[in-house]
């Protein structure tokens, strides 16, 4: 064969790869790396998205909760792991917009060592206080605050997750300061709070709204752009004033950097179809979520647009990186 057949016969090899390599693809076990417990966001919507790829492909899904370090060990692992279509992993905001900011060596860039694939759904949460704390809305709250610097305790799961910043965000916008108090989870805190132990904690709108209905807690503001369903009385931050606040926990799916586009896009396809469907979107609706279905482009420049926000938020609070 000369030199030149065989050259052309290469390139158009290569030029069919990507083409072949989507037909093939699934041909084994896909592995889903959650880096949290399970039981929580993160895991419900990657044990979602494993079943619809399941239907889809014909092949297994194995979903693994790698915990740790708020879920930065479970993303290093994904981050590290071969970019051939058989790994993925849930996307979070804690490990990949959040970390950045907070610590001073992160094993894995999140812009560079991932290829987004999916943002799946976002949910806000709801500003609750005991009924014994005198304030009825957002503006009292923050007069209260002045009026008691550094004395009001707020709840969170933990420094540097979404619960931490969007209040040391809320504290910035208004001026006030409050005492932060990490637990190692919401549930945790929550009961604190319905105790009275605790004064203020900002808690995901579909779990606040039950306690909130009953008068066992008071909403003083949600932390979405509009106003939520579940709790329709309840205005937003906006609204009361904080103008430009927004904050939302959310979930996705992203492979390894290097991934085949061929594969990603496959990927999307199964998943944007899915969250196009009624029932879906009504189920995840009715529990506080907000359905999105962005693609593998604007889920890459919704990361980097969040890990310049939260850059900003971690500067003006003071939070050091550690």
């Amino acid at each position: 064969m000369k030199l030149t057949t065989r050259f052309a016969c290469a390139f158009l090899a290569l030029a069919m790869a990507p083409g072949l390599l989507a037909q093939s693809y699934p041909s084994k076990p896909i592995r889903l790396i959650v880096p949290f417990p399970p039981g929580g966001p993160t895991d419900i919507h990657s044990r979602w998205v494993a079943q619809q790829l399941n239907v889809a492909f014909g092949q297994p899904v194995v979903v693994e909760n790698r915990a740790g370090a708020g879920g930065i060990i479970g993303t290093e692992a994904a981050a590290k792991a071969a970019p051939d279509g058989y790994t993925l992993v849930g996307g979070n905001p804690g490990p990949l917009t959040i970390a950045p900011s907070l610590r001073k060596q992160l094993a894995y860039d999140p812009v560079r060592d991932f290829a987004p694939i999916t943002l799946i759904a976002r949910n806000a949460s709801a500003w609750c206080v005991h009924p014994s704390v005198p304030a009825k809305g957002l503006k009292e709250f923050v007069a209260l605050a002045k009026a008691r610097p550094g004395t009001i305790n707020y709840a969170t799961p933990g420094v540097g997750t979404v619960g931490h910043l969007a209040i040391e965000h809320l504290s910035t916008l208004t001026g006030i300061k409050l005492n932060h108090v990490p637990y190692k989870g919401a549930a945790l805190y929550t009961v604190d709070l319905l105790a009275g132990n605790m004064d203020f904690a900002q808690i995901q709108i579909f779990q606040a709204a039950p306690y909130v209905r009953d008068g066992k807690l008071r909403a003083l503001g949600v932390t979405a752009v509009a106003r939520s369903p579940l709790l329709p009385d309840v205005p937003t931050a906006q609204e009361q004033g904080v103008k430009g606040y927004s904050s939302y926990n959310w979930n996705g799916v992203l492979a390894p950097a290097g991934t085949p586009r061929t594969v990603v896009d496959r990927i999307h396809a199964v998943l944007s179809k899915s969250l196009t469907n009624p029932d879906t979107r009504k189920q995840m609706e009715a529990i506080g979520y907000e359905v999105s279905g962005e693609g593998p482009a604007e889920y890459a420049a919704f990361i980097k647009a969040e890990i310049e926000k939260w850059a900003k938020v971690a500067k003006a609070a003071g939070i050091q990186p550690e």
